[in-house]
């Protein structure tokens, strides 16, 4: 049992821009999070990862920066940095940032730079094309729609972007450009940081030559996907990047890696690699895509996401590591999506807490979702803040693909503001997020759903993730355990078993609004399980369990 600190931690994400606001502007920053320390440390988490704190002009909030050694003016300063870098420790909390390097803003210096002549030295930093007959090298296309290539008139050529056209991409193949990265990144480090969670990693080597791709049926990568994802270099580099840099520290790495397989997993965290601790997979995101289009209202299929939590699980047992999360600041809220955020709002919610946080791996909690946050209702296109779902709207409306109600309804149910909107702390005005104007409009759901109600109830969702969490503290077989599904095919109930030795967990949830009746193994009946957690009052256990409403247990029996 190869034991190391990142297993064992729990990590919850700041999106800063929606976590507190301290000066009144109606934005989050860094003096905001400092002032929810003993909040967060009393939460019982380790590692506070940061969503981009650096100098950005926001066109993709925040992923698309200007300067990395300096923090975004909304948010604050370095020395307000340092003060939470100092007191999170303090608080026995560590800090992971964003490391986002497989493009940059095109106002950062480089790309100013290279855009202003083809023989400059910062030239090459980026991915130059000529077109073709008055068309783009290509026929790849953006994350954020259209083309992913955009004609610069300065020297009659294209650069890359594969997201927005103010996030041109790094060119890796330059050495230079790998050593300016290696560099930030040992700057931060050298700062006291704790980690770093990585922006699409997996997308910073490219097929050299850009051919035009395909279209690939059920991929919501385009036509660009074989070339662009896990690419001929990316191994290399991140090989690299921790003989150079990584395995200088003592640090939690994540990368986010989009269709990667578990076969691709293993190459990025295996634990003879050397490359990066665990990676963020997006294939349990896509149970409730449609022939691989993300706008859709079709529900979850539970079959089909205990297949792939299955796969992920047993696939990376023993060899690598598994992040686990149900909803982030690209994600929709997970009560929403998975659960019932009316009727049994609090008891799917913590239940969905107990599915995921008893599998092996390092859980992510995201903002807001220790309270049951929800999603929100955008009226029209305009209330909405992200780039990708506006984007999205014009391209599928404006060609008739979609009716504009019915996009805007896709979109409620899972566009990124769902997860973006202000943190609820409170019943009093604006959630107590800000005494000013949120960027962001706050969810009506505030006056029921905030942190300040749920610290008085001992029944909360929040005092409920408490426990979940003390039971990775208090028992190594939630971490180290192997996974065995059970029931594979029910469609209401998700079983699986953790195994240590002869110690077994038990782990049973209901994802039906209606109460379901199980028969478990008889081990647990007759070793007499210990019940260690259930979002419903305790009951005996026997041969049967008759489960209510997403009802969740867990049951132990010692080694």
């Amino acid at each position: 049992m190869d034991k190391k600190w990142w297993k064992e931690s729990v990590v919850y994400q700041i999106y800063p821009r929606s976590f507190c606001d301290s000066n009144g502007d109606g934005i989050g920053d860094l003096r905001g999070i400092i002032s929810k320390l003993d909040y967060l440390e009393s939460l019982g988490v380790d590692v506070l990862w940061l969503c981009p704190i650096y100098k950005s002009p926001n066109d993709d909030n925040g992923y698309d920066i200007s300067d990395y050694r300096d923090i975004m003016d909304e948010f604050g300063t370095l020395a307000d940095f340092d003060e939470l870098l100092e007191k999170a420790h303090e608080h026995h909390l560590k800090i992971m940032l964003d490391l986002v390097v497989n493009h940059t803003s095109d106002e950062h210096k480089w790309f100013i730079e290279s855009r202003s002549s083809k023989d400059n030295p910062y030239r090459d930093y980026y991915i130059w094309q000529e077109g073709k007959n008055g068309n783009p090298p290509n026929n790849w296309d953006s994350n954020f729609s259209g083309s992913a290539w955009k004609y610069d008139s300065r020297t009659d050529m294209y650069y890359l972007h594969l997201f927005s056209e103010k996030q041109p991409d790094l060119n890796w193949r330059n050495t230079k450009v790998r050593a300016e990265v290696y560099d930030l990144m040992k700057w931060w480090l050298d700062k006291g940081i704790d980690g770093f969670r990585m922006d699409v990693i997996n997308m910073i080597s490219k097929v050299e030559g850009y051919p035009d791709g395909e279209p690939i049926p059920g991929s919501k990568y385009g036509n660009r996907l074989p070339y662009v994802m896990n690419g001929p270099h990316v191994h290399e580099y991140l090989q690299e990047m921790n003989r150079e840099v990584l395995s200088k520290y003592d640090v939690i790495t994540v990368g986010e890696a989009p269709c990667t397989s578990v076969e691709d997993a293993i190459k990025y965290t295996g634990f003879d690699r050397q490359e990066l601790n665990m990676v963020f997979t997006f294939e349990h995101m896509d149970v409730d895509s449609d022939n691989g289009l993300k706008w859709t209202d079709k529900k979850p299929d539970l079959v089909e996401l205990k297949r792939v939590f299955s796969k992920w699980q047993t696939g990376l047992n023993g060899v690598g590591w598994n992040s686990l999360y149900l909803n982030n600041h690209d994600q929709p809220r997970m009560v929403s999506r998975f659960g019932d955020d009316g009727k049994y709002w609090k008891e799917s919610a913590k239940m969905l807490a107990v599915c995921l946080h008893m599998m092996q791996g390092t859980p992510y909690v995201y903002q807001g979702e220790e309270i049951g946050m929800k999603n929100m209702v955008f009226h029209n296109i305009e209330e909405c803040n992200d780039i990708e779902a506006i984007n999205a709207y014009k391209e599928y409306t404006s060609d008739g693909r979609i009716a504009p109600e019915d996009m805007m309804r896709y979109i409620n149910r899972k566009g990124r503001d769902n997860a973006r909107t202000p943190m609820q702390w409170n019943a009093e005005k604006n959630a107590g997020f800000t005494t000013g104007t949120p960027w962001l409009k706050t969810n009506p759901c505030y006056t029921e759903v905030n942190v300040a109600a749920q610290e008085e109830d001992p029944d909360s969702i929040l005092n409920f993730y408490r426990k979940v969490i003390r039971l990775r503290k208090d028992y190594p077989i939630v971490v180290y355990g192997s996974y065995e599904l059970l029931y594979p095919e029910h469609d209401k109930i998700y079983a699986y078993e953790r195994i240590l030795g002869q110690e077994k967990l038990l782990i049973v949830c209901n994802f039906a609004g209606e109460a379901m009746d199980l028969e478990i193994p008889a081990e647990f009946v007759e070793k007499s399980a210990k019940l260690l957690i259930s979002n419903y009052p305790e009951t005996k256990i026997t041969d049967t369990l008759h489960l209510q409403p997403y009802e969740a247990r867990v049951y132990h029996i010692e080694g």
